[in-house]
């Protein structure tokens, strides 16, 4: 069922995901202050109790002089799948755990979006369209 909100149907959203490698590096850091990023740096962020989590590219991170250790690939789904849509993101994560590629998921309102090791990029890519047939 499509409407505005996307789609529900696993079957549709597995055949319709779209995998698009986006270009350049990113990182994961952890920062005790966000005040200390231009908020239109950071692709997201999340408050944990130790600190903030924000993601953000590798060349904005050096240019700040933030810390990591993490370099990542970011693959987003072009399906717009709902946020009730229901295993959309086990499908694609065991897929990728069957090819032994670790993911980090990031649902946004209209996509989601997977973030693999940078050298794992291709495999992930090309696991992720397999899936899709």
């Amino acid at each position: 069922m499509k409407d505005q909100i996307g789609l529900t149907n696993l079957k549709e959203l597995i055949s319709g995901m779209e995998p698009i490698l986006n270009p350049g590096r990113y990182i994961f850091a952890t920062v005790k202050k966000l005040d200390a990023i231009p908020r239109n740096l950071t692709i997201c962020e999340i408050t944990e109790q130790e600190g903030a989590t924000v993601v953000m590219s590798k060349a904005d991170a050096d240019s700040l002089g933030i810390e990591y250790k993490y370099i990542a690939a970011w693959i987003t789904l072009k399906v717009h799948s709902s946020l009730e849509a229901v295993g959309l993101t086990a499908s694609f994560s065991a897929t990728l755990a069957d090819h032994d590629i670790s993911c980090n998921v990031i649902a946004g309102y209209y996509h989601d979006h997977i973030f693999v090791n940078y050298m794992d990029k291709d495999r992930a890519l090309q696991a992720l369209l397999e899936l899709t047939y």
